[in-house]
């Protein structure tokens, strides 16, 4: 199979599917296109059990992204509102650095900033033409943040998003989709994608290394492991934990499961939430060394996951679903 055909075949691309039209296209007397423009978020009533692609806790509210731009927001994780964003591109990701400041990445390589805890939403990048999604964002602060994508799409901003600029990075070459960024215990920058690709950076990203994979098909995340380690998850249940991320030393972990796991969330015991494929939530225990593999009440596709309080938040192909804690 070669490798457009691999990427195409990934699972978590069919959390990707857009539901309608993302732009309108304004065309001059004689009928020729000449600009396009993103078509606002429609507010509808079933969006919290619709599909939505990640969640956050800002320290004050949820805030969960999906289909159509949607951005759902919750005071207590059970009654959600919709507020409406300047896109209906699909929405596969959202950070914030505090209880204000936050932003949303998704198709025609969207990014939307907010700078009011989520009321309202503005868009720092669009560029439909391009044909792929952001689907991982991070900021390090309020002013330096970065955002991945498919086939090695890889921006980064210094100035709060007001402009992105591409990264040039050795790690783009082979045009791997980017599917996670997470920050590790010890700072490092930890990069997640198709085909195995793993990535580090010990610079807060100025530079980036590769790292050898365990794995040679797709890892969709990463979670902190001690002091300097990592874990991350993939296809068929696939998991693997280093002591150094950096180091291309990695020991599976025995999930006995072939569940593939699509987001990942620590909880303050300590203990790592995976969450995946059919409702599929993995457990851990005794660091990562012990897996009880869960199921959510709908027994559809789950894309992120937080905890709150003696519950985890996940979201998927069913919406917000409170899954309880053992």
């Amino acid at each position: 199979m070669n490798k457009r055909a691999t990427r195409n075949a990934t699972l978590l691309l069919a959390l990707w599917l857009a539901a309608g039209p993302a732009v309108a296209q304004d065309e001059a007397d004689d009928g020729v296109e000449t600009t396009v423009k993103p078509l606002p978020s429609e507010i509808m009533p079933l969006t919290p059990g619709s599909l939505l692609l990640d969640i956050v806790n800002t320290g004050e509210h949820l805030i969960a992204v999906g289909d159509r731009g949607a951005v759902v927001v919750s005071n207590d994780g059970v009654k959600w509102a919709q507020v409406q964003t300047p896109t209906r591109a699909p929405l596969t990701a959202v950070d914030f650095v505090d209880a204000d400041h936050g932003w949303a990445v998704g198709h025609d390589a969207v990014i939307l900033h907010t700078a009011d805890g989520g009321r309202s939403w503005e868009i720092q990048n669009f560029e439909p033409e391009l044909e792929m999604p952001l689907l991982d964002v991070l900021f390090l602060d309020q002013e330096r943040g970065f955002a991945i994508g498919a086939y090695g799409l890889f921006y980064a901003t210094t100035d709060g998003g007001a402009s992105w600029e591409e990264v040039d990075s050795p790690i783009r070459e082979d045009e791997w989709h980017f599917n996670s960024m997470t920050q590790l215990a010890d700072g490092a920058l930890f990069i997640a994608g198709e085909s195995g690709t793993l990535a580090i950076s010990t610079d807060e990203g100025q530079t980036w290394s590769a790292v050898e994979s365990p794995y040679e098909s797709s890892l969709f995340g990463a979670l902190p492991y001690a002091d300097k380690g990592v874990v991350i998850f993939g296809l068929r249940g696939n998991v693997f934990v280093s002591e150094d991320a950096g180091s291309g030393e990695w020991r599976e972990v025995t999930t006995g499961s072939v569940a593939s796991m699509f987001g990942g969330t620590l909880l303050d015991d300590g203990r790592k939430a995976m969450v995946g494929v059919n409702g599929n939530v993995m457990l851990s225990a005794n660091g990562i060394d012990e897996i009880t593999v869960l199921k959510s009440a709908a027994g559809t596709p789950l894309s992120s996951v937080i905890p709150l309080g003696d519950v985890l938040l996940a979201v998927g192909e069913s919406g917000v679903q409170r899954i309880a804690l053992q």
